[in-house]
């Protein structure tokens, strides 16, 4: 299937491992030239060269941080000055701190506004100037099943992932006479790092084996399995080509049938 990214320029954030690396990588591998951030460089360089090894493609890693106004604002420009235009951003970034309610501090919410809600108004804001110079183009959200299903401990995700898909569904509104087209991707439990990190949280709280939590958390998914990161990416693909031409303002699930919801 030709996806039509040959030559796309795309910029995937918190790429230095799991979905965002996976997504990286999967744009290579269709030809796109991507720009990689995250915050530690000699991970994201370590990353970056791995895309190169597969994919062949043509790949410039930006350290960054993403809470970080000026940083946002100079992650796209150089994106911009190094591939001469912008045609894709995916936003994406770590989660945010685990707990309940009353264990939460005013400072907790604040540093998970900028690292999830804030983070994706400044790379929109950013990006949408470059996009409308090339008439037209894609922003994919990660978010989180929790924009769809909240998930116990997680208030914080659970807040601030649906606020995301609401700025996404506006964006795609204002955005849709330029042809940028806006989505959001709500990956499920995938095999990452931060899926690690929920079960070692939940372990601790509920005082239970993380194997517990995992037999558990598989039990109630019914495809019977954790998604693989490339599982996640395959969907971005689709979303950033040239096939999903007629998709904006969606909010879709890639959880193996876990949200029980039926909108």
């Amino acid at each position: 299937m030709d996806t039509g990214l040959n030559g796309k320029v795309a910029l995937v954030c918190a790429a230095s491992k799991g979905l965002g690396k996976a997504t990286a990588m999967a744009l290579a591998a269709e030809g796109a030239k991507v720009a990689m951030c995250a915050r530690h460089m000699p991970t994201l360089e370590a990353a970056a060269a791995d895309v190169v090894a597969v994919t062949g493609g043509e790949v410039f890693a930006i350290e960054a941080d993403l809470t970080r106004r000026a940083d946002v604002e100079r992650l796209v420009q150089q994106t911009v000055g190094h591939f001469g235009g912008l045609d894709i951003l995916v936003t994406n970034s770590g989660g945010p701190k685990a707990g309940l309610f009353t264990s939460l501090t005013e400072s907790d919410w604040r540093d998970a506004i900028d690292l999830l809600l804030m983070s994706v108004v400044h790379l929109s804001h950013a990006a949408v100037p470059h996009m409308r110079q090339r008439g037209g183009g894609r922003i994919i959200n990660i978010t989180s099943i929790s924009s769809k299903q909240p998930v116990a401990g997680l208030i914080l995700s659970n807040v601030l992932r649906p606020a995301i898909s609401g700025l996404s569904k506006t964006l795609s509104n204002e955005l849709a006479r330029d042809g940028i087209l806006v989505n959001c991707v709500s990956p499920g439990y995938t095999r990452t790092d931060r899926v690690i990190e929920l079960a070692e949280a939940t372990a601790r709280r509920e005082g239970i084996p993380v194997e517990a939590v995992e037999r558990r958390t598989v039990q109630n998914i019914p495809l019977g399995r954790m998604a693989e990161p490339s599982e996640l990416a395959d969907y971005v693909v689709f979303l950033a080509s040239d096939r999903a031409s007629y998709i904006t303002g969606t909010n879709t699930t890639v959880d193996g049938g876990f949200v029980r919801g039926t909108i």
